[in-house]
């Protein structure tokens, strides 16, 4: 579906809310946008690469990045501006983030694996084969935390790009008390941004090989994820 669409779409679903919600929206979206760039300012933010891997910032697209949901704030900072769609539910809370991930540059395009997530997959991939990065909060919108989605694997089949995992570790942060365990990062935090191998998945591939490259996602993952994590092992999670 053209962007164009997804816009109309878009402003459709926003004329659904009443004046006081979409107020909400706007003050709730401009305060979060505004906590993330001032914190955002002060990281010391380390790329490290798997061998397999992109490699490099300047290789992203076309490309499918799925990660884990606890790191979404560190990650919007991180490829803030680099011509990325992310998937966001259709409920209120996908409202908030579609309206904050729109100042740092992100395309949200709305539907989730509980709703409308058919339509967007098609738009996620008629954004991949215009070239375009593809990102997926893995294991959102509300769980299980840490067990992936399978969209990614459907999507890298019909576009032919592959997936690249990747996870943020923070080294000092809050955690907030909900099923996703988020970190909030602290100002002055050092993160650590790891990239995995590349997954490809063929064009023709039956039951079998969708599920190998799902289980394969999966651990790539939670690789990735260890990787980071351990380089701040006094972090609490």
């Amino acid at each position: 579906m053209p962007l164009e669409s997804t816009a109309a779409v878009d402003n459709v679903r926003t004329r659904q809310y009443s004046l006081w919600q979409r107020m909400q929206f706007s003050l709730v979206a401009a305060a979060a946008s505004l906590f993330i760039a001032l914190v955002g300012r002060t990281l010391r933010i380390e790329f490290s690469w798997e061998e397999g891997s992109i490699g490099s910032m300047d290789n992203v697209y076309p490309g499918i990045y799925p990660f884990w949901h606890r790191c979404v704030l560190g990650a919007t900072w991180s490829f803030r501006h680099r011509n990325f769609a992310v998937l966001t539910s259709q409920s209120r809370d996908g409202e908030y983030i579609a309206r904050v991930i729109r100042r740092f540059g992100y395309v949200p395009i709305r539907g989730s694996s509980s709703r409308g997530g058919q339509r967007g997959l098609l738009e996620m991939d008629s954004f991949v084969k215009n070239g375009g990065g593809a990102a997926f909060t893995i294991d959102g919108p509300r769980g299980p935390r840490y067990v992936a989605k399978k969209g990614p694997v459907l999507l890298a089949r019909t576009t032919g790009v592959p997936i690249t995992a990747f996870y943020v570790a923070m080294e000092n942060t809050w955690i907030l008390n909900t099923w996703d365990a988020m970190m909030v990062p602290k100002p002055f935090s050092r993160a650590y941004v790891r990239v995995a191998s590349r997954i490809f998945v063929p064009p023709d591939a039956g039951d079998q090989q969708l599920a190998e490259a799902y289980q394969e996602m999966q651990a790539a993952l939670e690789r990735v994820t260890a990787y980071a994590d351990s380089q701040f092992s006094s972090r609490r999670n």
